[in-house]
């Protein structure tokens, strides 16, 4: 997933620096390493958010994303990438921290051996309901028809057997059941170091996983785009909690958002929009050569921009 990225100038240097905030060879685990090396999700997670950041600062060629960035939100673990873009994390830091965030997930995940599903169509209400009546957690609820449920294997497997009306059961190749109370001790652990790690308050529209809502309207101080300390607060429950995804993109359709730009590895929630957010314009930024697409999304629809859509 790395390859193709590496061949443009700079980025060598710029995950050699994430690998080292990280304390991992992500360049390795992004060239060579296989399949079920990358599944550990403490690999994965700085993996993904390094991912997203390489395609961010090739997309903006050095401008600032507050010149570019009407709003952003993250996805789960994209929750930290999408954090750097607001400017409360500054790339490295954004794999620093999420490297302690995976390896306590990893951690918890190992301790109570557990996964995840994928839930696809069917009545939302029913599927809420056959979810909660086989022991599991909607751990993220998507929008477009999407439920992830999570918990113990077993409850997985009663839920697979015994599925929602009109409504399919996919297992999830993932470590383990993330956004549930298998991940309490995940959470109190990265608590503290969340806590003490070096953050600036937003500087653009941040939406959370939590409730969809931005973080100005989150803060009572009245900050234009919310408050640091808030980030972190809803960024270490967001490891033991659900991803209200359905909420983020309700909030973007709110706003008035016209096209949407999906940061590598992408695919998944621009094809989500495509379900919820209907005629709006998106880019999934797979590999360099989306890049110029991604470009052009921003010079057509960025606000911040001066594109004026």
């Amino acid at each position: 997933m790395l390859a193709p990225w590496l061949e443009l100038p700079g980025v060598a240097d710029r995950l050699s620096a994430f690998g080292e905030a990280a304390e991992t060879d992500l360049v390795a685990h992004g060239t060579t390493s296989d399949a079920e090396t990358i599944r550990d999700t403490a690999v994965a997670q700085p993996l993904i958010v390094a991912s997203s950041l390489v395609a961010l600062r090739e997309i903006l060629d050095g401008r600032d994303a507050a010149d570019v960035v009407d709003v952003t939100a993250g996805h789960s673990v994209g929750e930290l990438a999408a954090a750097a873009v607001a400017g409360v994390l500054d790339d490295a830091g954004a794999v620093g921290l999420v490297s302690h965030r995976a390896r306590f997930m990893a951690e918890a995940a190992a301790a109570n051996p557990s996964g995840m599903s994928a839930v696809v169509g069917g009545d939302p209400e029913e599927v809420l309901t056959a979810i909660e009546a086989a022991g599991l957690w909607p751990a993220n609820v998507n929008g477009g028809g999407q439920v992830v449920a999570a918990g113990a294997l077993e409850h997985l497997l009663t839920l697979a057997e015994k599925p929602p009306a009109k409504a399919r059961v996919i297992p999830l190749q993932v470590a383990g059941a993330f956004h549930t109370p298998f991940m309490q001790s995940a959470r109190e652990a990265f608590e503290p170091v969340a806590a003490a790690w070096d953050v600036s308050d937003p500087r653009l529209p941040f939406l959370s996983n939590a409730d969809g809502e931005p973080y100005g309207r989150i803060d009572l101080e009245g900050s234009s785009h919310g408050k640091a300390r808030d980030v972190v607060r809803r960024l270490t429950a967001q490891i033991a909690a659900p991803v209200r995804w359905d909420l983020c993109q309700e909030t973007l359709a709110e706003l008035g958002v016209t096209a949407i730009l999906e940061l590598a590895p992408g695919g998944v929630l621009t094809g989500l929009a495509r379900r919820t957010l209907r005629g709006v314009e998106t880019v999934a930024v797979k590999s360099p050569a989306d890049v110029s697409a991604a470009r052009d999304l921003v010079a057509r629809h960025s606000v911040a921009a001066g594109a004026g859509a």
